[in-house]
């Protein structure tokens, strides 16, 4: 019980230091993705955390597994490295009792996983969707350009020949106006100032000493100007304000847990098949109409050849109806199908944890190294291996080329069935895999950390 904590113990550094580095370097390529569409907008701190942290769940899906291979390789590395796998082999205890204690942990790790696909992961992308379309939706904060007109307003055109941006001061102000549309209203001001009410839902422009023309294009001959001492005008402002939309609404297959895929899965079998009948009685009911009781086994006749030219005739008048109902089941087909994607993903990605234990363990003990960055490159290899699998049968099964389980388990049974013999070869023999040529993949930082940790 002392080496199965102490294995594990082993583990529980290097899986956490992985954890944190993966978790920065997504975090970062998010940042960097979507960077253009926060900057400007005026959102709160607390808006751009909101979106980090709902983002966070995908992060948590692909993190995990990596971070469970690093972990082993770097653990079992670290114990060869050190000769405590020779030791613990000396002493009766065979590769087969070492690799028991991270697998339990694995398999703990794979179902609070699944949880987690379940029930935290789809409301979080489904919240981050939603925020996403809000800010999206809300424009930069409006700054007017000095003798440019300026239309981030809709129906209004606004130009001010001199703009204090401190003061907020403008001068010699014109603004068009087309929010009626039957009528014109032109203002103009000598100088004013630009404000946004307190819930920024309105802007208001207070103009001193100015004009106000009006013409209706119904009326040509009516026109009205009318002079102000101070006026002021409210604009909306909504496009430029935030307001977030709360949780509901119609939800994507990545935004539901297995259960309810199920469910919509069951219901959309039901109208598969109903589509499926009624399609066959359409077929049926367009040769029984045309049937005259001859049998279509019996020699050509003059009737057999009538009978044939009225069932085309009749086949080619309902060939839209036809092929909109067959249209129709094939998109059935293709939810049907992506659905049971989604499905099998929330279990088959949980299921590598288990899966890359089986492969980190021999791998570390056959290469003798326990540095992060040896670990990091061959993670790396195995997890862009094992996406591709992913990815590839996730589009074939939305084709309907591959069933949606063999898309998203085939990378499982590839990687399983290689870890097994990777492993039965390991603890028959001693072997051990020269990697440093991988060592020149590594950046020069990360060698430096690995050559001090193994002279330390």
């Amino acid at each position: 019980m002392i080496l199965f904590r102490y294995i594990l113990k082993n583990h529980v550094g290097p899986f956490f230091f992985a954890s944190f580095t993966l978790f920065a370097v997504f975090l970062l390529q998010f940042l960097m993705k979507f960077a253009d569409k926060l900057v400007g907008k005026g959102l709160s701190l607390w808006v751009i955390l909101q979106l980090i942290v709902y983002n966070l769940a995908w992060m948590v899906v692909l993190v995990v597994p990596m971070s469970i291979l690093v972990a082993s390789l770097m653990a079992f590395g670290s114990m060869s490295q050190n000769n405590e796998i020779a030791i613990m082999k000396a002493s009766g205890i065979s590769l087969y009792k070492m690799m028991l204690p991270p697998i339990l942990a694995s398999i703990l790790i794979g179902y609070l996983l699944v949880q987690f696909n379940n029930h935290v992961y789809p409301d979080a992308n489904h919240a981050a969707r939603l925020l996403m379309e809000d800010i999206s939706r809300k424009k930069p904060t409006l700054s007017l350009v000095p003798g440019v007109f300026s239309e981030e307003i809709p129906s209004y055109s606004i130009l001010a020949r001199d703009v204090n941006s401190k003061t907020n001061e403008i001068k010699n102000v014109t603004i068009y106006d087309y929010s009626t549309p039957s009528k014109v209203n032109i203002v103009t001001a000598r100088y004013g100032k630009i404000y946004f009410v307190p819930n920024q839902k309105k802007i208001i422009m207070d103009l001193y000493n100015g004009e106000i023309h009006e013409s209706n294009n119904l009326e040509p001959n009516n026109y009205r100007r009318l002079k102000f001492t101070r006026d002021k005008i409210a604009l909306p402002a909504d496009q430029f304000t935030f307001e977030q939309s709360t949780p509901g609404g119609p939800r994507g297959d990545r935004e539901m847990g297995a259960q309810d895929m199920l469910v919509l899965v069951d219901s959309l079998n039901n109208i598969k098949s109903r589509r499926l009948k009624e399609l066959n009685n359409s077929i049926s009911k367009m040769i029984d109409r045309n049937e005259t009781g001859k049998n279509f086994a019996e020699p050509l006749s003059a009737n057999t050849n009538l009978l044939y030219s009225k069932v085309f005739q009749n086949l080619r008048s309902n060939e839209n109806r036809i092929t909109s109902m067959i249209s129709n089941i094939e998109y059935l087909n293709k939810q049907i199908d992506s659905y049971w994607v989604e499905i099998h993903k929330k279990y088959s990605i949980p299921f590598a944890c288990i899966v890359f234990v089986l492969i980190g363990a021999p791998l570390g003990t056959m290469m003798r190294k326990g540095g992060f960055g040896m670990a990091a490159g061959i993670s790396l290899i195995f997890f862009l291996i094992y996406w591709a699998f992913l990815i590839g049968g996730e589009k074939l099964a939305d084709r309907d080329l591959l069933s949606p389980f063999w898309g998203m388990w085939s990378a499982n049974v590839f990687f399983l069935i290689f870890g097994i013999l990777l492993t039965i070869k390991t603890a028959r023999e001693r072997v051990v895999i020269n990697l440093d040529f991988l060592s020149k993949l590594v950046p020069k930082n990360w060698r430096f950390a690995q050559n001090e940790t193994e002279n330390s």
